[in-house]
């Protein structure tokens, strides 16, 4: 019997299709030097970034989207040099994400083998499949609604309170590797998100019955 009784998943580029790729798909509709949006992200978001940015204050609810997007569009640059739309970037950085499949599939086979499903998320003003995520999982932590953020050990442990799991009881998958070195501080095993079908594998090795791969050559619908 596996000792594993929850899996907690993050939301964007897991349960959705690839982050990067609606990124892209906007960087190249609204004509924006990529290069302008990676530095930004990278001082607002990466592991030497200073506590409080925009980006911090967006995922804890802090800053509404709105507003972020203003700060956001400010530093940002067009290749024909006008001034980047502010109104709707954020909606628009996320519009080409899409759920992924594969991914519910997983979550619905991990259910009927027991174990107890959590979705745990840094919220950018996402519009959640509220309907979908609520028949998926026991229990859902979004940070801007808990004023918490990953990799705050504090939200892990949200979410292990909404499951009745202790930490070494379960697993974390999520696409960014800082957000799985806070849930491994709080004792949590975890799992790099890269696509569904390699998720799919490492968890098989952890949760007896899980099968690695879909037996009928596809993701169910």
């Amino acid at each position: 019997m596996s000792d594993v009784e929850a899996v907690i998943f993050d939301y964007g580029g897991v349960l959705t299709t690839p982050v990067r790729e609606s990124i892209a798909a906007w960087l190249e509709a609204d004509g924006i030097d990529p290069a302008s949006f990676s530095r930004t992200l990278k001082a607002w978001l990466s592991r030497d970034a200073p506590a409080g940015t925009p980006v911090h204050r967006l995922e804890t609810g802090e800053l509404s989207a709105a507003d972020f997007g203003e700060l956001l569009a400010a530093e940002l640059v067009r290749h024909d040099g006008d001034a980047v739309i502010a109104d709707g970037i954020v909606e628009r950085l996320f519009a080409g994400m899409r759920a992924e499949p594969a991914t519910y599939d997983l979550v619905a086979d991990l259910r009927r083998l027991g174990l107890r499903t959590g979705l745990l998320s840094n919220s950018w003003g996402n519009r959640y499949a509220h309907d979908r995520i609520a028949a998926a999982f026991d229990t859902v932590v979004i940070s801007g609604e808990v004023g918490l953020r990953k990799p705050q050990p504090e939200i892990y442990l949200l979410a292990l309170d909404g499951l009745g799991v202790r930490p070494e009881r379960a697993v974390f998958v999520d696409d960014a590797e800082p957000n799985l070195v806070g849930a491994r501080e709080v004792g949590l095993r975890t799992v790099l998100h890269t696509d569904p079908v390699r998720t799919r594998a490492r968890l098989a090795e952890l949760v007896p019955g899980l099968p690695a791969a879909a037996t009928d050559g596809g993701p169910r619908k």
